[in-house]
């Protein structure tokens, strides 16, 4: 059994714990921790033997966790990696893997001086059967080459102190990672537009935005950013090919006909949209570090090449002129 110890109790980790629990076998979470101690001893008192830590830096180094999950505030992430790094430990980090792109080239660094990858970005939807469906077709060459993206990120709401970078750092951050990995490309420069602002938004943040990218072999990218105010969680992508389209399919909901219409229900809740992927991917987390001794999934340098992405996005932001998305160069370890 692979003991894990969870940092950050919020929605997420809650989630994640109740997950790895209940459906992950091979794997039990003997401690939690969080920034407010209530939290932690909230979720503990609900499972049988897991032990409260008062820092997530005591949990990392406690001798009976082997791995950390890491599912607490963006800002902290960076810092319970490193620390992680340092004692050695098996990491799953929830996205982003950093504020910035400096820090992400400090774990790639930490990680690279182990000589072997510990660390695991939590973008889900590669795990998504809907994302895996689009990138087989992608990679098996029956639509020719990939042309567009196009894409929409639209969400219900967002909590408080909400600010309008994280619209890119936060919330597409997502499609940052997913736009390259189908396309199976880098990234060559980058542009945020301000449009049109929704009358229903007045929070003091740009909603929506428009993210463009442009990839190294010339094709394009465009997501619709909408973070609050919009009729429900709604993720739509359309890749264009040569020879056709593909396109991401919307979740499985029964269809009501009554009184002259044709309706179905649309999900509000991030959690029930992705949970199945969710499940895919830490139990394909938990299974790989059993049978290969480390992970094999989204690494530090997908996190550092959607942190770069994003980083030279919010710095477009107002210019009206496309900026570069420029790189170190790849370590050996992620090639």
């Amino acid at each position: 059994m692979l003991n894990i110890g969870v940092i950050g109790c919020g929605a997420i980790g809650r989630d994640h714990i109740r997950r790895l629990t209940d459906i992950v076998p091979g794997c039990q979470v003997v401690a939690c921790a969080d920034y407010f101690e209530e939290s932690a001893n909230k979720v503990a008192a609900q499972y049988e033997g897991m032990k409260v830590y008062k820092t997530g830096e005591e949990l990392i180094h406690a001798p009976e966790v082997q791995a950390v999950v890491i599912t607490s505030s963006d800002p902290s992430h960076a810092g319970y990696v490193l620390e992680a790094l340092k004692a050695g430990k098996f990491i799953f980090c929830e996205k982003p893997l950093a504020q910035n792109a400096g820090d992400c080239e400090k774990i790639i660094a930490a990680e690279t001086a182990h000589g072997r990858r510990l660390l695991q970005v939590g973008f889900m939807r590669r795990y998504d059967r809907g994302y895996a469906e689009m990138k087989r077709i992608i990679d098996s060459g029956e639509l020719g080459a990939p042309l567009m993206i196009h894409a929409c990120h639209r969400n219900v709401s967002q909590p408080d102190g909400f600010q309008t970078e994280m619209g890119v750092s936060n919330v597409a951050i997502h499609e940052l990672d997913i736009c390259r990995w189908l396309l199976g490309d880098e990234y060559e420069s980058a542009q945020v537009l301000k449009v049109r602002q929704s009358a229903c938004s007045t929070k003091g943040y740009d909603n929506p935005q428009i993210v463009l990218l442009e990839t190294k072999s010339g094709a394009r990218i465009d997501v619709e950013v909408q973070v609050a105010d919009a009729y429900g969680y709604d993720i739509q992508c359309q890749v264009v090919c040569e020879k056709g389209t593909v396109n991401l399919p919307d979740p499985y909901a029964v269809v009501k006909r009554a009184n002259a219409s044709r309706s179905f229900p649309i999900l509000t809740d991030w959690k029930d949209r992705f949970i199945e992927a969710y499940d895919i991917e830490l139990t394909h987390w938990v299974k790989t570090l059993e049978e290969k001794g480390e992970p094999d999934g989204p690494s530090a340098w997908d996190g550092y090449a959607a942190c770069v992405a994003a980083d030279a996005l919010n710095r477009s932001r107002g210019t009206g002129r496309f900026l570069p998305v420029e790189t170190m160069e790849k370590p050996e370890l992620y090639r």
